[in-house]
This record gives structure tokens, sequence and C-alpha cells, in this order.
């Protein structure tokens, strides 16, 4: 991984961050429904971020994404809460240290936004995400947040933002 860089989605960039968040829903077993895999931004990525206060990410490595994750205000909750959306990595950036990394673009960018505290949805059975979740600071709740129509991810996880960025 030599060429390596996370970066805000480009247009050009929509069809291989659809293709990639859907592979790695497949690979994973997530139902097609109640999940991200039905959401009807998944094919213009770009366009769905395009508004104040949220952003998409990718990472790229030597032209092809790999990875990828969004912060945007949390659907029907409190302005001050954000949520961390559609974060995925294809196994090749699997153990390498970029969620991390890109956790870290997209919390400072919350920050940055205003946001004070970050919500995430998972799953019960992703557990690299989750041990992702916990290792920078997201502790569980006992109950979803918001409408973010996700009603099959039965994990929620909540993380206060001061000192970040």
């Amino acid at each position: 991984m030599t060429a390596l860089k996370i970066r805000k989605i480009q247009p050009k960039d929509n069809q291989e961050v659809a293709k990639v968040i859907r592979e790695v829903l497949v690979e994973m077993g997530v139902p097609k429904v109640g999940t991200a895999y039905e959401d009807k931004a998944l094919d213009d990525m770009y366009a769905a971020y395009d508004s104040p206060r949220m952003e998409y990410f990718v990472i790229e490595n030597e032209g092809k994404i790999i990875g990828c994750a969004g912060i945007a205000p949390l659907k029907g909750f409190e302005a001050e809460v954000c949520e961390l959306q559609k974060m995925y990595f294809l196994p090749e950036a699997r153990g390498k240290g970029l969620g991390t990394q890109m956790m870290d673009t997209c919390l400072i960018f919350a920050k940055n936004e205003g946001f004070q505290k970050c919500y995430i949805e998972t799953l019960p059975y992703m557990e690299d995400a989750r041990k992702l979740y916990r290792k920078t600071g997201f502790t569980n709740l006992e109950g979803p947040l918001g409408n973010t129509g996700h009603y099959n991810c039965t994990v929620w996880l909540i993380k206060e933002l001061k000192g970040e960025g």
C-alpha cells in the first residue's frame, strides 16, 4: 500500500463506493432491508453528502477505493449529535490501522463542525467494527437514537467528542 490516501469523495467515485459498500455488506451477511444496503444514497454518495455539516471520505490505494465512511447530522435527533455512516473496508484494507485513521478523520471533521457527540449503529456480528468503535471511545447504548431507518441494526453506540481535533 504505497499510494494510500484518505480524501473527500468526488463525483467520479460514486459507482466504486457503492460497489465497495454492497460487497462488504454481502460478505458480512447483512440483511438487504433495514440496513444501509437499501439506502437510495448509495448510488450517489457525493450528492448525498454535499450539504452543510456532512462529509464522506474514501481511502484510495493506487487509484482504487478500498474503504469509506461519512459523517452527517443524526436524522430526527438533536443538532449537536452526528452519526458515523457507511464505514466499510474491503478485505485488503483490514488489519492495517486504516479504520483508526478513517475514524480519526471523521471525528475531527465532526468536532470541527460543532458536533458534541457521535452515534453509530451496527450489527452484533460485526465484531471487528465493534472493536474499533470501543477502541476509539464509543460506549454502548440501550436503544437507538434518531430515525436512521436501519431497524435491523441492533447495536447502538455513542461517543463524546470532547478533545477530538
